[in-house]
């Protein structure tokens, strides 16, 4: 049996020692967090400050006393300040200062990913403020209570900041969207559907600021104002969305690292120093689009990860299956999914992608009620013609749709194979003539 030790206790964390706990109950776990809570879902932090939710209690699905009750020993507020690689000991600080030190025989690191903030003029005036913990949801929740707080910027138009500018919108208050390219969400989508939730977002109220670089923000102690290449804008509060980069510092110096500083990691999570795990957002995952390691920040790669480390930890051997980056957004009710690589990420990586596409309402045209079109989009090589990735939008729940290209790209299934798949066809749910094979027929 080992004592194990696992430095971080959200997504990552807790599904390590969730694992470490219910199925090897004679290892030993030491926990460190320095936040005050656990597994917190920042995904919801917008539905909170939109009011979608009532209140946050539901965004939190673990505690310390939950495991604390497992048998885990726990430390809570305490800072990870160094650890001995070598010597296998983590040397630590409480809220109070008091100096902790414990040995491990396995290590997991689940530090997660910090903010991007930009090294601009005014970035420490109040009421600027980045959007990840649990207390940054509290600050911005408290900032939309104020009444003389009508405009809101929000810097960066990927999810985060696409989602909290809808949630400004909802509180009642003017929201500027800023975002350097030249629209939202990019890094997920082809033009044919970030135009879409362009579109969304101005007839919802959201004011777009795209291709505008924000250089400074002006205030005297308290925002006024923010400044980029175009202008000038009058604001109350802005929040920072930019994106969020791997908090690797503790293992920097004696662990090999990705290209953003992420902990490169094999298939068992392991780094490359033997007995010492990584996971989560600190943490590279194995791409199965690319057919390499990748890093992507996602609740769900996380999860999955943790589980990975937690069985290996114990001496039970499983490889991750690898990723492909499935993710969603439904703004306004609007809904977009996507996985694997658009056109643009596939052209980074070094394929010749090439695309099919169909737009098609969900339902035959003579069912009664809503009847939304739906878009989709397949990406491919040309040369291979394997799937590289998949796009869906429509104001009807088609994200299901998405998982079925997800396997596909793990499994590097041809565009062809689906041309003729057999997928069924009932009025109540489809049309005869399905857009996956629409999409596929047209693939040339």
């Amino acid at each position: 049996m080992s004592k194990i030790v696992l430095i971080g206790a959200n997504h990552a964390g807790t599904a390590a020692a969730n694992t470490i706990l219910d199925n090897y109950p004679g290892n030993e776990l030491v926990v460190f967090d320095s936040n005050s809570n656990i597994s917190y879902l920042g995904c919801g932090t917008a539905l909170w400050i939109g009011r979608q939710i009532d209140n946050p209690d539901g965004l939190f699905y673990s505690s310390e006393e939950k495991l604390r009750a497992k048998k885990a020993a726990v430390h809570m507020q305490t800072e990870v300040r160094r650890v001995d690689f070598e010597g296998k000991k983590v040397f630590a600080a409480d809220k109070n200062g008091r100096e902790i030190a414990e040995s491990y025989d396995k290590l997991i690191l689940a530090t997660g990913s910090l903010p991007i903030i930009p090294k601009i003029k005014g970035i420490e005036l109040e009421n600027v403020t980045s959007v990840k913990l649990f207390q940054d949801g509290q600050r911005i929740n408290a900032l939309m209570d104020r009444p003389e707080v009508k405009t809101v910027a929000v810097i960066g138009a990927g999810y985060i900041g696409v989602e909290v500018a809808e949630a400004v919108c909802r509180r009642g208050k003017k929201a500027l969207l800023f975002e350097a390219m030249g629209t939202s969400l990019s890094s997920y989508y082809d033009d044919w559907f970030t135009r879409d939730m362009d579109t969304v977002l101005a007839d919802n109220g959201v004011e777009l600021h795209f291709g505008e670089q924000v250089q400074e923000i002006k205030g005297a102690g308290k925002v006024q104002a923010l400044v980029t290449g175009k202008g000038e804008y009058a604001a109350d509060v802005v929040i920072l969305a930019i994106g969020f980069k791997p908090n690797s510092s503790l293992g920097a110096q004696d662990l090999e690292v990705f290209a953003n500083g992420a902990y490169k990691v094999n298939l068992k999570q392991e780094t490359s120093k033997p007995g010492v795990y990584a996971v989560g957002d600190c943490a590279t995952v194995y791409s199965n689009a690319t057919g390499g390691t990748s890093y992507i920040a996602l609740a769900t790669n996380a999860v999955r990860s943790g589980i990975v480390a937690g069985h290996n930890v114990c001496g039970t051997a499983l490889e991750s299956a690898g990723v492909q980056g499935s993710n969603g957004i439904c703004i306004f009710d609007y809904k977009m999914v996507s996985t694997g690589l658009n056109m643009a990420a596939a052209e980074k990586a070094g394929f010749s992608p090439a695309y099919t596409q169909f737009e098609d309402t969900q339902k035959p045209g003579f069912v009664k009620g809503a009847n939304h079109k739906v878009k989709l989009r397949i990406v491919y090589d040309k040369k291979t013609r394997r799937i590289l990735g998949a796009q869906m939008a429509s104001r009807y729940d088609m994200s299901m749709g998405i998982h079925m290209f997800s396997l596909a790209i793990e499994e590097k299934l041809s565009i062809d194979k689906l041309k003729l798949l057999d997928i069924f066809f009932l009025p109540h749910f489809n049309q005869p003539y399905n857009y996956i094979t629409m999409a596929a027929l047209s693939a040339t």
